[in-house]
């Protein structure tokens, strides 16, 4: 359809933007319904663009199997920091996973060989359409409004709102966070491979996209913080407490 192809070429880079940060907060909301003060999502989706853009480059693989590689690739970094990380709470959880991403900003930076340090890379293919945007986003709203009403949803309402409660009833709480917290780490890593595959350039973290990871750092922190400060207030008003002020 002409009309479609006119829309794509002139509002693609929105579209991809849109639907790039959607992913990306689905992704810190998954964190944050458990109650896991994260922010690490920004170096998941680091982790998520240049695995699916390398594949892309350097071997010419498809376009639905370079994005799952991202995903599980960010999956798989997240499960290993996140056994020992998960352990702790709170604010030590937050700066854990700040200083992991800036881990991977650096490692980034310093591996020129393989992601073009600050530079980044050129010559990408543009693989990412239209109905690919339109497809994950969907697919991914409709889930998690499945699970909010499921039984995994529940458990994890309960998780956030009262952790000792609910590991007093039989619940495996550290298993429900480690997956919410893979989970999340998967969809950031979605959300990077499907915005750098549809562009032709994958700025290096110097400049541009230095800015951007900063921009997505900081508003991780934001909700972060504006989760811990509504929850917080919520539970003293079930308690029968006076809100307090911070």
């Amino acid at each position: 359809m002409e009309w479609l192809d006119s829309f794509w070429s002139t509002y693609s880079t929105f579209v991809l933007a849109t639907g790039t940060n959607v992913l990306l907060a689905l992704s810190i909301y998954v964190t944050l319904a458990c109650g896991l003060l994260s922010v690490a999502n920004a170096g998941f989706m680091a982790i998520g663009a240049y695995s699916a853009v390398l594949l892309s480059l350097r071997t010419g693989t498809p376009l639905p199997i370079a994005l799952i590689v991202g995903a599980v690739a960010a999956a798989m970094v997240a499960l290993l920091i996140g056994v020992p990380t998960l352990r702790l709470s709170g604010v030590y959880l937050a700066m854990a996973t700040l200083a992991f991403g800036e881990v991977v900003r650096i490692l980034i930076l310093n591996a020129e060989n393989v992601t073009g340090g600050a530079l980044g890379l050129n010559g990408i293919p543009q693989l990412v359409g239209l109905f690919d945007v339109v497809f994950s986003v969907t697919v991914a709203l409709y889930v998690f409004l499945r699970l909010a009403q499921s039984r995994v949803g529940r458990t994890i309402t309960a998780i956030s709102q009262d952790e000792i409660a609910t590991e007093l009833m039989g619940l495996n709480v550290r298993a429900y966070k480690l997956v919410c917290f893979v989970v999340g780490a998967a969809l950031a890593g979605l959300a990077g491979g499907a915005f750098r595959t549809g562009s032709t350039v994958l700025f290096g973290l110097g400049g541009r996209c230095q800015q951007e990871f900063q921009r997505i750092a900081g508003i991780e922190r934001v909700l972060v913080l504006a989760q811990r400060h509504v929850v917080g207030r919520r539970r003293d008003v079930e308690a029968g407490r006076q809100p307090r002020i911070q």
